[in-house]
């Protein structure tokens, strides 16, 4: 393990267990805030949380988090933004900040009328001008997330929206020919890496040849890998060939490549064998949101993210309660189920996202 990745930067001292663990985590910032509990995400936009509160230091203090997800509702204006982005950058663990912008209806800033900034149509409109406008659009969403202190962009998504019936997918995606998709997927990665902006291909192994929403519930695809190769897996191919630092892993279950009705998120065939070994993916896999539905109807919180690392996710992405959760994952470490070297490893790869991004500057 690497020795920045062991050791606390400011002081040279040695990480605890429970900082270690932390890294690999990014959660929402109600879950830092010990008055809110939720039982879904839709409770959330009244509380308006847009500040760091006492009561959320005292939290992180003893649940470091390694990055924060923020959403429309934490978001008022551009003051606002910036203050909350640098409390949050002083809590504990030096969190990472991350949202989803991907240009189009999932753009939780272009989205707020209180910003000037540029705003697209969707990625399916950016695929009828074209790579080059794709890279300037990329790059200029990069642009404006850089100047107000985020590190890591959700985007591009990479599914290639096969089914005209999936309700998720849509015009969230560049197209429905892989062979299309691929090239713009490359474009948009290198768009946000060229503003200094991680993207983050999504949904592995593929989301766009679904019917369900995974907020809500199961979901699955019933294609083969043969199939997949063709189809799902080019536009990831392209993505990780222009250096895509992360690949979100999705909670759609492919029983005719596992065998098991186990979503990607949990499933150690998909992430390990396929993503890693086939695909070659050397970066840092994150999970889809381990609060929605398709994973809490049938998982708790500890359960969930210790099968997740098991299973090579090395970003554990909001889970419903993030103190269980954390507490899981030591336990888990303690107990012997998850070797330390299986620790090391994705902190050495989260290491190696800060050390080959610019963040934090």
């Amino acid at each position: 393990m690497s020795m920045t990745c062991g050791t606390k930067p400011e002081t040279g001292r040695a990480l605890s267990l429970r900082e270690k663990v932390g890294q690999l985590f990014i959660v929402r910032p109600e879950s830092l805030e010990p008055t809110i509990r939720y039982a879904s995400d839709a409770e959330l936009p009244p509380f308006r949380l847009q500040a760091v509160s006492d009561g959320m230091r005292s939290r992180a203090e003893l649940y470091p988090a390694g990055g924060v997800l923020l959403y429309g509702h934490n978001i008022a204006d551009p003051a606002q933004l910036d203050r909350f982005i640098r409390e949050l950058k002083s809590l504990p663990g030096t969190p990472l900040l991350c949202i989803d912008e991907e240009g189009g209806r999932v753009s939780r800033i272009a989205g707020n009328p209180a910003f000037d900034v540029p705003r697209y149509e969707s990625a399916a409109a950016l695929a009828a001008a074209g790579p080059d406008a794709t890279f300037e659009a990329a790059r200029a969403i990069g642009r404006y997330l850089k100047r107000y202190g985020f590190d890591i962009d959700f985007a591009p998504v990479a599914d290639v929206n096969t089914n005209p019936q999936n309700i998720i997918i849509g015009t969230r995606a560049f197209s429905d020919d892989p062979l299309r998709a691929a090239p713009l997927v490359s474009a948009y990665v290198r768009g946000l890496a060229d503003a200094g902006i991680a993207g983050c291909l999504k949904h592995f192994p593929g989301h766009g040849d679904t019917l369900a929403d995974t907020h809500l519930g199961y979901a699955f695809t019933r294609k083969r890998w043969e199939e997949m190769r063709v189809c799902e897996m080019v536009s990831f191919r392209a993505g990780i060939a222009a250096g895509a630092p992360l690949v979100m892993a999705a909670h759609i279950a492919a029983p005719a490549v596992t065998g098991s009705d186990l979503p990607a998120t949990l499933c150690r065939v998909l992430l390990t064998d396929k993503l890693r070994g086939e695909l070659g993916f050397t970066g840092v896999v994150i999970t889809d949101a381990l609060e929605m539905g398709a994973i809490t109807q049938r998982y708790g919180s500890g359960e969930a993210a210790v099968r997740a690392f098991e299973a090579g996710a090395d970003l554990l992405l909001c889970p419903l309660d993030f103190c269980e959760a954390f507490d899981a994952v030591v336990d888990a470490l303690e107990n012997g189920r998850i070797p330390e070297a299986r620790l090391d490893a994705s902190l050495d790869r989260i290491q190696g996202l800060r050390d080959v991004h610019p963040l934090h500057k």
